[in-house]
């Protein structure tokens, strides 16, 4: 098998304000095409940011989503969500909230209590994993996957390992459960070691530095924050060694919907039929309270 090489790199460019809360930058829909990195429709970015200590949590208030997943891993500080179907939870660094909005569901984003109560660093990602058009209206669920529960895979005996949040490595299957076959791993990594990590070519794949930095198939020098999306149908593996201690990086690949695509907001359909739908039960009450 030859190695895979990188496609595009991306690095912060603007950021947003979700809420007040998250101050996040977008890695897909500008630069990648949603399509070229399906299932993940979206890949919000919030980087290193300090927060001052606030006795009312910084948040987002209660909003809808339907026909998708997000995904939230928490770095630095820590998150609360609920949602209208009563899931609630909070998660700090290396945990992931799951949440599937399928048929439609209100939640509600915040800075853990306590967390604000202290301000800190914050640092986040939060993925949007669209569904299959078969499972669209697929009951609302939710996730919480902690770190320290996480399968966790030595790479060296230096203290080096791969989580695995959702699919398999190297035989090893995560917790997380999803609707099509994709894979998400965070990579923990000492200096100079290297892990292997291989996808069908067909399937999409990309990696976030989120600390430290990595060389690629001994060639290419991803730092701290960059975006790294990889070509599709050349090599199946790609390897990634660090260069600095305590090196974390995201690992992310799954086999593309090729559905079509309708979307405004909050909502990921497939027909501007279903876009309308799901507006109309929203505004009717059918994504409960919150």
């Amino acid at each position: 098998m030859s190695n895979r090489k990188i496609e595009k790199i991306l690095t912060p460019k603007h950021f947003n304000w979700v809420g007040d809360a998250f101050y996040t930058t977008s890695f897909i829909g500008k630069d990648i095409p949603r399509t070229r990195m399906s299932p993940f429709f979206a890949v919000g970015y919030n980087a290193d940011i300090h927060f001052s200590a606030r006795e009312i949590p910084r948040g987002v208030g209660a909003h809808p989503h339907k026909g998708f997943e997000t995904v939230t891993i928490a770095y630095k500080g820590k998150i609360e969500h609920k949602d209208s179907k009563g899931n609630h939870g909070v998660i700090s660094e290396g945990d992931v909230q799951w949440m599937t909005a399928g048929s439609g569901i209100l939640h509600q984003e915040y800075h853990e209590k306590e967390f604000s109560k202290t301000g800190g660093t914050f640092q986040m990602v939060q993925i949007w994993v669209n569904l299959p058009a078969k499972d669209k209206e697929t009951s609302p669920k939710y996730q919480n996957l902690l770190f320290n529960q996480m399968t966790r895979v030595p790479v060296s005996d230096n203290g080096s390992y791969i989580n695995v949040i959702t699919g398999n490595y190297l035989g090893n299957k995560g917790k997380g459960s999803t609707f099509s076959p994709l894979d998400m791993y965070n990579a923990y990594l000492k200096k100079g070691t290297k892990a292997d990590f291989t996808f069908s070519n067909i399937w999409n794949a990309a990696i976030l530095v989120i600390e430290g930095s990595v060389t690629v198939n001994s060639d290419i020098l991803l730092s701290k924050d960059s975006f790294a999306m990889f070509e599709n149908n050349g090599g199946d593996t790609f390897n990634l060694e660090s260069s600095s201690d305590d090196t974390i990086v995201l690992v992310m690949s799954g086999e593309p919907l090729n559905e079509p695509i309708a979307h405004y907001g909050p909502f990921v359909m497939n027909t501007q039929e279903q876009l309308a739908k799901a507006f109309e039960d929203f505004q009717n009450g059918k994504f409960g309270t919150l």
